[in-house]
């Protein structure tokens, strides 16, 4: 059963290929993409979406249905679910990753600042601290339980990364929670000697081990510093997603159309193939169809980038989310929900940013690999230390300073981030992909042949030459096209009037105004 999933408990390249892999496997699925920056999967084949739900939550992530709408019924029951699903792929986009994250790295500074204070700040720079701290005992208790608070408030990394871990693989959170972790433990360990040695009076050697061998500040720096990466990337995340959720909201929400002699306001989705609407000036065509009534302008500059209203008559086509600029005019909905032509470039929007460009596959790979690579790396950095006759302490920083500065998770989300933007900015300037392997094609183009001149202009017109008739003179020609033009909002009244404006040209009153289309 194709379909598309929300995937949660991913937060590296690491964990999509983790899913993909995990879900690959499930009888019956011939091809599934996984996006780490939607936090959705589209499975493709006819398994069964137990099966598939199964696989994800057995590789150690979460995962639900999308929502499409299915319980709607009737006969209208298509365009009922295509805008149910439509306004739940909306609210999937809204950004609620960044407000969590800034809340987290906010308190774990907090926190951190505090064990600084006590564990860099008092014992190098000579900072006060109660009498009752002014030992390597108490010290050292208290930054254990600052680091353990850190810990908790960044408890994520050590969930994910150790799932991750007892699925079978290891993702960036694995190699974040190791080095945190395999810091706090071997300053715990340092602690107790501390105490050992205090016990037994010898205050050298308690200093010496509190002084070089307590990491508790470190163990907590880590997982704040990566916090901070994390929140980039959550804001990141949630930029990216602007144009996508642009085009959705320009999707209509009612219609006004006739039923049994009367004009009634209904929602978009109870809009019939057939139904007549009407639409006022002002107002946005709620669905495809065709003018059986009146004559108007309108701008379809949401799906065509001509600034330009166009004139249309009985007969003439006219889509969703263009506006009625002026004149009244009812049509025949031809074509509602998601067969709209903005339905249709929504979709195909969503669906390259869904895919991936051969280099995105190429990160992933990378990824896949990568983190099992640094474990290796670190092991092999304490052993060498070892042999090398350093001390354990010594080697043991050694060997968490890899794990820890071998933390890219950029690496799965830079390219998946990058395709997204392309996507929107491409999006807001009506320029489309269809795939992300297009779009990496086109970053390659060396020479681009235009169809026509107005493909390269601004999209909006201005006053360029002045020709007045006869031997009027220039200022009296253009007071009498400002005061003409003055009321009208047609793009040339207004590039007319900006000029004007510009070059401070009188106006003479005008009375009797009337705008005919």
């Amino acid at each position: 059963m194709s379909g598309k999933y929300n995937v949660t408990g991913m937060s590296c390249a690491a964990c999509q290929m983790h899913v993909e892999k995990a879900v690959s496997k499930v009888a019956g699925v011939e091809n599934v993409t996984v996006s780490l920056l939607t936090n959705s999967m589209t499975v493709e084949g006819d398994a069964g979406e137990a099966e598939v739900i199964k696989a994800v939550e057995d590789a150690g992530y979460g995962a639900s249905k999308a929502y499409d709408g299915s319980t709607a019924t009737g006969e209208n029951k298509t365009a009922v679910d295509d805008y149910a699903r439509l306004k739940a792929e909306e609210e999937a986009l809204i950004d609620k990753e960044t407000p969590k994250m800034v809340r987290r790295l906010c308190t774990s500074m907090i926190f951190l600042l505090a064990l600084m204070y006590f564990s860099m700040g008092h014992t190098m720079w000579g900072f006060p601290v109660p009498k009752i701290l002014d030992n390597y005992a108490s010290l050292g208790l208290l930054e254990m339980l600052l680091a353990l608070i850190v810990m908790y408030i960044n408890r994520k990394f050590f969930i994910s990364g150790f799932t991750a871990l007892r699925h079978g693989g290891a993702n960036m959170d694995t190699l974040v929670a190791m080095g945190s972790g395999a810091a706090f433990l071997y300053s715990l360990a340092a602690l107790f000697l501390v105490m050992d040695a205090m016990g037994r009076g010898d205050g050298e050697r308690a200093m010496y081990l509190a002084m070089n061998h307590m990491y508790f500040e470190s163990a907590a720096m880590i997982l704040t510093l990566i916090t901070i990466g994390k929140t980039l990337e959550a804001y990141s995340k949630g930029r990216t997603t602007d144009a996508l959720k642009a085009l959705m909201r320009l999707t209509p929400q009612t219609a006004n159309v006739e039923r049994e002699g009367e004009v009634v306001e209904i929602g978009i989705s109870d809009v019939q193939v057939g139904d007549i609407f009407v639409v006022k000036p002002g107002e946005s065509i709620p669905v495809d169809g065709i003018i059986t009534d009146g004559v108007a302008a309108v701008n379809e500059a949401a799906l065509t980038g001509e600034s330009i209203p166009v004139d249309k008559a009985v007969g003439d086509v006219i889509s969703a989310a263009t506006i009625n600029t002026s004149g009244y005019i009812k049509g025949r909905a031809t074509r509602v929900g998601a067969d709209t032509t903005l339905s249709q470039i929504i979709k195909m929007v969503s669906d390259a940013a869904a895919t991936k460009a051969p280099l995105a596959r190429i990160a992933d790979k990378v990824s896949g690999i990568f983190c099992p690579a640094v474990m290796i790396v670190a092991l092999l950095t304490l052993i060498g230390w070892l042999i090398a006759g350093a001390e354990f302490g010594t080697a043991f920083a050694r060997a968490v300073s890899v794990l820890v500065i071998s933390c890219p998770c950029a690496l799965g989300l830079a390219t998946p981030v990058a395709i997204m933007v392309g996507n929107g900015v491409g999006a807001k300037n009506g320029i489309l992909y269809k795939t992300a392997a297009s779009q990496e094609t086109a970053g390659k183009i060396a020479v681009c042949v235009l169809d026509k001149t107005g493909t390269i202009t601004e999209g909006r017109p201005v006053v360029t030459d002045i020709s007045p008739l006869g031997d009027m003179g220039r200022e009296e020609f253009l007071s009498l096209a400002y005061s003409i033009e003055g009321l009208s909002q047609h793009p040339l009244a207004n590039a007319i009037n900006n000029y004007c404006d510009d070059n401070d040209i009188p106006k003479y009153e005008l009375t009797d105004f009337k705008e005919t289309p």
